[in-house]
């Protein structure tokens, strides 16, 4: 089963969603951004990567939020809370970016895969 990765980033108590522009099922959708984890790749160094490319920002992974979501075509989604540490994140893959507190994250509308991982966030985000 492949491993998929999510960034949930927090910075100054706020946590960043990205706005999806594909497949077009997906479109207008929030997530946390990520990506696959390739081949003798650790799921903490995919996660680095991949908010590298997608974000051109550098994030430190702090710890992983339960639960593992399965996905379709075999794939499962694991999410980590972590912390921007270089740069800004810009929307290379994404239409939009937000920065929400935790009392702002039912305002936009997550994929659902995303969306098991929300209470536990909102906690990270308001210790």
């Amino acid at each position: 089963m492949a491993l998929v990765v999510g960034a949930a980033i927090v910075d100054q108590g706020r946590v960043l969603a990205a706005r999806r522009t594909q497949p077009a099922a997906a479109a207008g959708r929030w997530e946390f951004p990520g990506g696959k984890v390739e081949e003798g790749e650790a799921p903490d160094e995919a996660l680095v990567r991949e908010i590298a490319e997608e974000l051109e920002c550098g994030i430190e992974v702090s710890t992983w939020l339960d639960p593992v979501v399965p996905l379709p075509g075999g794939h499962e989604l694991s999410v980590a809370v972590a912390w921007l540490v270089r740069g800004v994140p810009v929307p290379l893959e994404h239409d939009e970016l937000r920065w929400l507190s935790a009392d702002e994250l039912d305002s936009v509308d997550w994929l659902e895969a995303d969306r098991p991982f929300l209470a536990e966030l909102a906690e990270v985000l308001s210790a």
